[in-house]
């Protein structure tokens, strides 16, 4: 087993092949396991929708259940009714142990020496398609192919997997990854039957929090439940990576725009900026657009937010006022840009958060100003 960091787990949270079960998506499940049991299944599946909501999960559960019933009639003899599958099956712990010879998983490698994933899905990891499908598959006869996520691919990899979509082998299973199918090639999505995923509701975010261990106050679910708007992984990150004390930090220095502590701001950028605080850091980029795109939101004449912090709300409407809010888009796109930036360069975190901080602060100068 190799020590490589996985790029598509979450933290040191369990993998989606580790993972025994699916909150909030029995309908999707339902879809799949109808397809199979049809006995005209597409080769091709493109399960979209949010981040961190099971997507992967839900392919890997599929792979499990392909790879264990060759066809229909045998799953119905075994007395399958749905895509569970008791992990002491041979197929579901060669899948756990990364060993099964008829699944092939495409994702973001990883530098060996660096030990970080790259940023994208290079034109070699796909075309491993073509000895992984050219080689005979197994007593079932079913090769499974996952790419997770299908977004992270760049334009030559994207062209490969088109090839392979186009004339897809015998029994073979494609379950691709999605978080923004927008930027997928036109011709690969309508090479693949769609199965878009819905954020998850607030029982299914509740469920998520219990089995994986959060002991949070009932206030603190009910301000993780909206923080991460129905993703899973993004609301055990928050949980797990003290999310709601950077978020209360955060806000409060935002509610004092445009001057806020500056002692303050500096002991919050340290937070981010000390050894071995990359989730810290991220979490904190993270919560800090996603509050401008709620205030956003609540300018262009949505619903005013709850108050997570006290006065929070008012402080959106404030720093919004006036409807200039092409200013606030401008400044989430820079802290996204400036974030991406910071990964590729390996710059110094605490100097990313004070210059984030600095164009919010430049915003709602220039809207005081404008008032």
């Amino acid at each position: 087993m190799s020590d490589l960091p996985e790029p598509d787990r979450l933290g040191d949270f369990p993998h989606p092949r580790e993972t025994s079960v699916l909150y909030g998506h029995a309908r999707e499940e339902q879809n799949l396991f109808d397809a199979f049991m049809s006995g005209r299944m597409h080769h091709a599946w493109l399960l979209t929708g949010p981040k961190g909501i099971g997507k992967a999960t839900l392919a890997y559960r599929m792979a499990k259940f392909v790879l264990t019933y060759s066809d229909a009639e045998k799953a119905r003899a075994m007395g399958a009714e749905n895509l569970s599958l008791a992990e002491d099956m041979p197929a579901a712990r060669q899948i756990l142990a990364q060993g099964h010879p008829d699944l092939l998983v495409i994702r973001r490698p990883v530098d060996e020496k660096t030990k970080k994933a790259k940023s994208v899905i290079p034109v070699d990891q796909v075309r491993k398609t073509a000895g992984f499908f050219g080689k005979s598959a197994g007593a079932g006869g079913w090769r499974v192919c996952i790419v997770d996520s299908a977004d992270e691919m760049n334009a030559n990899s994207a062209n490969a997997l088109l090839k392979v979509l186009e004339e897809p082998p015998a029994k073979s299973l494609f379950l691709l990854v999605s978080h923004q199918p927008g930027r997928l090639l036109p011709t690969i999505r309508s090479r693949c039957r769609q199965l878009p995923m819905p954020a998850l509701s607030s029982s299914a975010m509740d469920q998520v929090l219990s089995a994986n261990g959060a002991d949070l106050s009932a206030d603190d679910i009910a301000a993780i439940d909206v923080l991460a708007e129905g993703s899973a992984g993004r609301a055990l990150t928050i949980a797990s990576g003290d999310g709601l004390a950077l978020y209360r930090s955060m806000v409060g220095l935002i509610c004092q725009l445009p001057r806020p502590d500056i002692a303050a701001m500096h002991a919050l950028a340290d937070k981010a900026a000390r050894r071995g605080a990359e989730q810290i850091f991220d979490i904190l980029i993270d919560l800090m657009r996603d509050w401008i795109a709620r205030a956003v939101r609540q300018g262009a004449g949505g619903p005013p937010n709850p108050d997570i912090v006290p006065g929070e709300s008012a402080a959106m409407a404030k720093l919004v006022h006036g409807g200039n809010l092409d200013r606030w888009v401008e400044v989430w796109e820079k802290i996204g840009e400036l974030a991406t930036r910071a990964e590729a360069l390996n710059m110094d975190r605490k100097l990313v958060i004070l210059n984030a901080f600095s164009m919010l602060e430049a915003a709602a100068s220039g809207m005081a100003q404008s008032a």
